[in-house]
C-alpha cells in the first residue's frame, strides 16, 4: 500500500489541487505563517553590512 501525503498543518490526506495541503484553508495558514515571519529560511550573515560601512581610515581629517 502506498503512503498517502499528509497535510504539514493539519495532517489530513492532501488533495493534489491545493498539493502539499488538503485545502485552500491550510494553504492559507501556512501563507500566513510566512508573512508574520513564523517560518525563516536559515542563512550565513552577508558581507554587504562591511561592504557598505564608513571606516576610520576613510573620514576626511
Amino acid at each position: 500500500m502506498a503512503d498517502v501525503p499528509t497535510c504539514p498543518i493539519c495532517g489530513k490526506p492532501t488533495v493534489t489541487a491545493f498539493r502539499p495541503f488538503c485545502s485552500r484553508r491550510c494553504a492559507s495558514i501556512d501563507l500566513g505563517r510566512w508573512f508574520s515571519e513564523d517560518y525563516r529560511v536559515p542563512s550565513e550573515p552577508s558581507d554587504e553590512s562591511t561592504e557598505n560601512s564608513v571606516e576610520e581610515d576613510d573620514l576626511p581629517a
